[in-house]
């Protein structure tokens, strides 16, 4: 579970990385139209926000060193973005217009 915590850790010194793997679910939602790609994709767009709003203390006052809110966030974004890398991996490709 550190471990968990220690990887995402890195977007909350530098939120603008986490429009990393958002773009990167959002090239796999064209890609393979996953529901599941769309709402990771969404969700590390909407995190990007969050954490920036963060460090700018504009959704904190003052001491912002505990963040209780993450033991949230990090398992949900991780628990989605691995539903999502399923989703990718298991869904068969679309077939092409007008084939049968």
């Amino acid at each position: 579970m550190s471990l968990l915590y220690e990887s995402f850790g890195f977007f909350v010194h530098w939120p603008l990385a986490a429009l990393a793997p958002a773009a990167l679910f959002l090239a796999a939602y064209v890609w393979k139209r996953g529901a599941l790609c769309g709402l990771a994709s969404t969700l590390w767009v909407v995190y990007t926000g969050y954490e920036l709003l963060m460090k700018w203390r504009l959704l904190c006052s003052g001491d912002c060193n505990i963040r209780v809110d993450l033991l949230v966030l990090y398992p949900a974004l991780a628990v989605v973005s691995l539903a999502a890398i399923a989703e990718l991996v298991l869904k068969k490709r679309r077939a092409p217009d007008g084939a049968a």
